[in-house]
């Protein structure tokens, strides 16, 4: 048998958040301004270091959002996106990642951490194409967020997490088109939104203008899985085009 014994090797572990809500219509994600090394002074996901050895991942990430987002966590939408442990991902060291993915309604403008000099909602499409620049693999952890998001919006009801407690379809519908990054036709949407038993549920007779005839308002249903899904149409020419140059 041989003399050495061994020991297992040093790995840190932090939770990063890709948290996401619409501004404008448009879709957002969270970023902060790293305030110390490594890569002090560029944008990464929000996210830290456990607290101590007896704090679960899953205490971590609610403690993290309520942190970078002065928010409950019973109100936002929260769930374990994947893992990330490359070697050479930070070079501080051998440290392994537990990202999460975060949706919410109207999240306020961001207040910067203790450990950060800066925070910023930042449109989803200029971190998909690179013009905003992120620390460690922060990149690829937005892009499977949000690729994981506009999945699960074909076969989840995760679109109303997107919304507040009342909404229209039209509303709705602009969750779809924004994460997406595509139009969508009104009555076909309206069509298959209603064809989804559970999806949506109307409440009462309490109707909210829109500029034009008064729009009935909605709340999310009890089911979570939509059948029949609504599946992501294929992008046009123009949006195909658009999405390699952002890839």
């Amino acid at each position: 048998m041989p003399d050495d014994v061994w020991s297992p090797p040093p790995i840190l572990l932090t939770v990063d958040l890709v948290i996401l809500t619409l501004r404008e219509g448009r879709l957002h994600v969270l970023l902060v301004e790293r305030g110390e090394d490594p890569f002090r002074g560029m944008y990464a996901l929000p996210g830290g270091f456990l607290n101590h050895d007896g704090e679960e991942i899953l205490d971590a990430a609610h403690r993290e959002l309520s942190e970078e987002t002065a928010l409950a966590s019973s109100w936002i939408h929260l769930e374990q996106l994947g893992v990330y442990g490359d070697s050479g991902r930070d070079p501080r060291g051998r440290v392994v990642s537990v990202a999460h993915l975060a949706i919410a309604p109207g999240l306020p403008d961001p207040v910067a951490g203790t450990d950060a000099t800066d925070a910023a909602w930042v449109p989803a499409a200029a971190v998909l194409s690179g013009d905003e620049e992120l620390a460690f693999d922060h990149r690829r952890i937005a892009a499977d967020g949000i690729e994981h998001a506009r999945t699960k919006l074909e076969f989840s009801s995760l679109a109303t997490a997107f919304c507040g407690k009342e909404f229209t379809i039209a509303e709705l519908q602009q969750v779809y088109e924004a994460v997406w990054g595509t139009e969508l036709d009104t009555r076909n949407f309206y069509r298959k939104v209603q064809a989804a038993k559970g999806f949506i549920v109307p409440i009462g007779t309490d109707r909210r203008s829109t500029g034009g005839r008064p729009a009935r308002l909605y709340r999310a249903g009890s089911k979570t899985v939509l059948f029949p899904p609504l599946i992501r149409p294929a992008p046009s020419a123009t949006e195909w085009h658009t999405q390699r140059e952002e890839g």
